[in-house]
């Protein structure tokens, strides 16, 4: 894809699932990719991966929940690389329960991972993209932000997603920084290996092309929205998910 070598990437929740094969796929691209993860040693690892590979890769611990660590990450990016080109807002996490059984810790840890997590990368990080060309931020969201059984704090952050995409790049596109999100359907992920196999099986009649998602594949797609052979894409939702509809 035209426009990624040389730039520096940073993917939160890089240790594994879909944010290590983004890092994987951008190393490809031969960006210079940040990886952060709460999970240092995770973070570590892929770096290490990458490296070995050929590939220029370091890792950041960060807790996107956190300003304050959001701040050191920033500061430590602006002292290695004067700046960041793109970044990947992909770290998240589940707490299902249905309405009733659902306690309010519940709620705060999903909507500050998934939906604060994101606000507060967005608010560190477009500081070091402005005057630089052709950058580029994806936040993933998901096919749940329609709402999903069990879901209610996950839903509403990834529906949450999309109302700040949308803003972010109204608000940046003056800057030239473009700003989408992905919106996976059901992917092979630890997060979803952990659920049920029948409950896995029962999400299949809903797609169409009746398999779940490989991490690269929606990997392939961040790639894409931060590549030049994006460069006219801003303020949009693209759903990656075989075919699935409501």
């Amino acid at each position: 894809m035209r426009g990624l070598n040389g730039k520096v990437i940073l993917v939160t929740g890089g240790a594994q699932g879909i944010g290590k094969a983004t890092a994987l796929r951008l190393a490809e691209e031969n960006a210079v990719l940040v990886v952060g993860d709460r999970n240092i040693e995770g973070a570590d690892a892929v770096a290490a991966e990458i490296r070995e590979s050929g590939g220029s890769a370091r890792s950041v611990q960060l807790d996107v929940s956190s300003k304050q660590s959001w701040q050191d990450a920033a500061a430590r990016i602006t002292e290695d690389h004067g700046g960041l080109d793109g970044l990947v807002n992909n770290a998240g996490v589940t707490r299902d329960k249905s309405l009733l059984k659902m306690a309010e810790e519940d709620w705060d840890i999903v909507i500050d991972v998934n939906l604060k997590g994101a606000w507060l990368g967005c608010q560190a990080i477009v500081p070091l993209m402005i005057g630089r060309n052709g950058c580029s931020i994806v936040n993933l969201s998901s096919e749940s932000r329609w709402g999903a059984f069990g879901q209610s704090n996950y839903s509403s952050a990834k529906a949450g997603l999309v109302g700040l995409t949308r803003t972010v790049a109204f608000e940046q596109a003056r800057n030239g920084i473009r700003v989408n999100a992905i919106a996976p359907g059901t992917t092979m992920t630890p997060m979803v290996e952990a659920v049920p196999d029948d409950v896995r099986k029962g999400w299949l009649d809903n797609i169409p092309l009746r398999r779940e998602a490989q991490p690269a594949e929606i990997a392939a797609a961040v790639a894409f929205l931060l590549s030049e052979d994006a460069s006219y894409i801003t303020a949009q939702i693209l759903g990656v998910n075989g075919g699935s509809a409501l």
